[in-house]
């Protein structure tokens, strides 16, 4: 194994450990730390820019967009590889995301800040949906895109922007007060690990299809 294999390793495991350690803190009843310091600016955020900007973003992230979006995107995938595998692991891969985000947070039973229905904000809080199913969503959506382009550059603006969106719809559940911070860190790790498993078995898949032809 290569060092940076073992420091990448090393990493998994300190963010995996910290996130364990919340849920441990969160069952109990507890606040993480994390969330006990970054309390008390969100409250002034209500009635400012800030706020209606992100309350604007977050429905980019919201189940009533998602839906047709991911139909509509996988739909454009299969025209676009002309094969259903592109199509069936964005689809297949945004749903799994979901379903487990379901399943943890029925399990860390966490109650949510506040609610706010018209946001998508309704029932269980960790982790957030809005940072883990996005990260799998356009993520994997800017990963078929790329693999059709050659421009280096463009490869590397359309990843950079693609990264901005995800980042700005998982931290607007934070400035809208509808998540924890601790929440939303614990979505974006859990949906980039979804992500990475999700792009390796498409590019296992692919790879035996190729070797079978050859």
């Amino acid at each position: 194994m290569k060092k940076r294999h073992y420091i990448l390793l090393f990493l998994f495991i300190m963010v995996a450990t910290t996130i364990g350690a919340w849920i441990l803190k969160i069952t109990r009843g507890e606040l993480p730390y994390v969330d006990q310091w970054t309390r008390g600016p969100v409250e002034a955020f209500p009635d400012t820019f800030i706020y209606t900007f992100f309350r604007a973003v977050t429905n980019l992230g919201s189940e009533s967009f998602m839906y047709p979006f991911t139909i509509i995107v996988g739909i454009g995938l299969w025209i676009l590889f002309k094969h259903w595998l592109p199509a069936l692991i964005f689809a297949g891969g945004t749903l799994v995301s979901h379903l487990l985000n379901k399943l943890v947070k029925t399990l860390v039973n966490r109650d949510r800040p506040s609610i706010l229905v018209e946001a998508n904000a309704e029932g269980y809080s960790f982790p957030s949906g809005h940072a883990m199913i996005t990260l799998v969503c356009y993520g994997l959506l800017a990963y078929f895109i790329t693999t059709r382009m050659k421009n280096k550059k463009s490869i590397i603006i359309v990843q950079a922007a693609f990264a901005v969106l995800i980042f700005l719809i998982g931290i607007s559940r934070y400035f809208i007060n509808v998540h924890y911070l601790t929440d939303i860190m614990a979505g974006f790790f859990m949906g980039f690990f979804c992500l990475i498993g999700f792009i390796f078995l498409y590019e296992t898949i692919q790879k035996r299809k190729d070797q079978s032809r050859g």
